[in-house]
């Protein structure tokens, strides 16, 4: 019998170019790991996003298609999404019914952190928006403790950004 595999080392975030390669191990490893929800947060996603990498879409559409999966985004606007990530806004379409985008109201817009948290032990979190710092773990304590403010920032949030824009 093989001893489990020892997952690897959370990657160092020391600039804004690691951010994107952290949360794509973040959500590879919580997809590993059997999480059921990923939640993603910003002020506006902005490039440090690995949003348009197709070999994350792709494993995140395997992902989306076990039971009860669901993707939550959290943001304060949305208007840069399709000119950023054009692949993943059109991506998203097949996957409306376990992608869930909030907007955070207004007056705690300058709030939102930068992280992506899985409901298990996944966290990634930029610290410092200036130098592109952060942390990425594999700690529950970590995770919980970014999860309870984002919850509670979800609870007061809204749905937003719609799969198609009705027009007259």
């Amino acid at each position: 019998m093989n001893p489990p595999a020892t997952p690897p080392a959370p990657p160092a975030i020391d600039g804004p170019e690691d951010f994107a390669p952290a949360v794509a191990w973040g959500m590879r490893m919580a997809m590993a790991d059997g999480a059921r929800t990923l939640t993603a947060v910003d002020v506006e996603f902005g490039e440090i996003w690995p949003w348009d990498d197709p070999a994350l879409l792709s494993a995140l559409a395997g992902w989306l298609r076990l039971p009860g999966r669901r993707l939550q985004l959290l943001a304060a606007s949305y208007e840069g999404m399709p000119r950023q990530h054009p692949r993943f806004v059109q991506w998203r379409r097949d996957w409306a019914h376990a992608i869930f985008p909030f907007v955070a109201p207004e007056e705690l817009a300058h709030t939102l952190p930068t992280a992506l948290l899985d409901d298990r032990r996944v966290s990634v979190v930029r610290l410092d928006p200036v130098q592109g710092r952060g942390r990425a773990s594999l700690e529950a304590r970590t995770r919980l403790h970014w999860h309870d403010p984002v919850d509670a920032l979800l609870q007061r949030s809204s749905p937003g950004f719609p799969v198609t824009t009705l027009g007259l």
